[in-house]
């Protein structure tokens, strides 16, 4: 496949001081397409001959300046091409996707840039979770740079060293917090490699290695979920919403707060629940029992079948609907912490807590890891075995009846 760029003047483009815009002509697979140079002039001022500004131009202090400008943006697009050549891959893009490569590579060699374009993708596939995410790292690693701009190739070992220092040196901050951060520079790193705005020779964490410390998994023991569930709260009460999203929650096999908000009546199938996960797109078919049955019957009533059936999310805009849904799980989680000192429990309610009961349960009773894995909707079955490790002695001893007898 032929691939060439020529300097030209767009003499088919004419402004209306009588200027035509200097471009890059792109010719890839038989097709031909153009790369404006932010710069026009009149047909008298281009030389075509040579490919250059004649000196008679008047526009800048200096033309032998904005001659090698254009000459080194042409340098700088071949290498792309070049480099896309060797790495067998030139073959398999179109011309836009290079046009698009070449035009833009400048301006996302950014880290900042591009991980904002890498956001709209997410909402644009609304996949509004992994958008929030890759934002609370720009403002993470934007604060670490105290506002100054970080291109990929800043990004090296001893940034990433000097980062999880810094975010270790204030108060409250955990290993754990600095990973997360870190995980999601690596996850935009790589989305840029593959797309062309980064190199991987010399990728930064190949030789550094994210640090993580395991978790306390804080499961409930038998005796302190039956006060949850049999707190006398009528409805109206303002922990009465926020208990049964708890004890849902464990019932639908940890199911996260974000797909219980968005459950809806259409996913109530003969007698059984289907859903879809919003993080993973796996598929739950869930049999509802009486004590299941029994707990969503108070938001069934009167409810059409493309209702949501809790009152959570109150917005049609996709992007709006999803942070109905997280300011409503802040509020259930600072209204889980009222409930567990109401019920006098020691360990601190949240909304991960019913996820860690239901897996113990599960484990207990003799399910196979492989199996509370899909339940759980882990996308590796080392996250579940990660998960399900060092349990307390006393959650074991004392976690052996199902939740269903209560």
């Amino acid at each position: 496949m032929k691939t060439s760029l020529v300097l030209s003047l767009d003499t088919r483009r004419s402004k209306k001081d009588g200027t035509y815009p200097i471009i890059l002509r792109l010719t890839h697979g038989r097709k031909t397409t153009s790369i404006a140079m932010g710069f026009s002039v009149l047909k008298s001022e281009w030389d075509d001959r040579k490919k250059r500004v004649k000196r008679s131009y008047k526009g800048v202090t200096s033309i032998n300046r904005l001659n090698t400008l254009l000459a080194k943006e042409k340098i700088d697009a071949m290498d792309i091409i070049n480099k896309l050549q060797d790495k067998k891959r030139l073959h398999r893009m179109g011309i836009m996707q290079l046009k698009d490569l070449i035009a833009t590579k400048s301006h996302y060699e950014s880290f900042f840039k591009f991980g904002e374009r890498v956001i709209e993708e997410m909402k644009e596939m609304k996949r509004f979770g992994n958008a929030e995410a890759y934002n609370q790292v720009l403002k993470a690693i934007r604060k670490f740079m105290s506002g100054s701009d970080l291109t990929f190739n800043e990004i090296n070992y001893e940034f990433l060293v000097n980062f999880e220092k810094h975010h270790l040196s204030k108060e409250g901050n955990s290993i754990n917090g600095a990973a997360s951060y870190l995980k999601g520079v690596r996850a935009i790193y790589n989305k840029a490699i593959k797309m062309g705005y980064a190199e991987k020779d010399g990728h930064p964490f190949e030789f550094y290695t994210i640090r993580t410390t395991p978790t306390a998994k804080r499961a409930l023991d038998i005796e302190h979920l039956k006060k949850i569930i049999n707190l006398e709260l009528k409805p109206g009460h303002h922990l009465f919403d926020y208990r049964n999203y708890f004890v849902l929650s464990y019932m639908l096999y940890g199911i996260s707060f974000i797909d219980l908000a968005y459950l809806k009546m259409e996913n109530i199938i003969d007698g059984r629940l289907k859903f879809k996960r919003k993080k993973t797109g796996k598929l739950y078919d869930i049999k509802l029992f009486p004590q299941l049955e029994a707990l969503l019957a108070h938001y069934t009533v009167g409810k059409r079948k493309s209702d949501y059936i809790f009152d959570i999310i109150f917005r049609n805009d996709p992007e709006l609907a999803y942070k109905d849904a997280k300011w409503e799980r802040l509020r259930y989680n600072k209204g889980l912490k009222e409930l567990g000192e109401l019920c006098g429990i020691e360990t601190r309610l949240t909304s991960y807590v019913s996820r860690h009961s239901f897996a113990t349960q599960a484990m207990l009773h003799k399910v196979p890891v492989v199996a509370i894995s899909a339940m759980l909707g882990h996308s590796k079955l080392s996250t579940t075995q990660i998960y399900l490790k060092d349990l307390p002695n006393n959650i074991l001893d004392e976690y052996n009846v199902l939740i269903q007898s209560t």
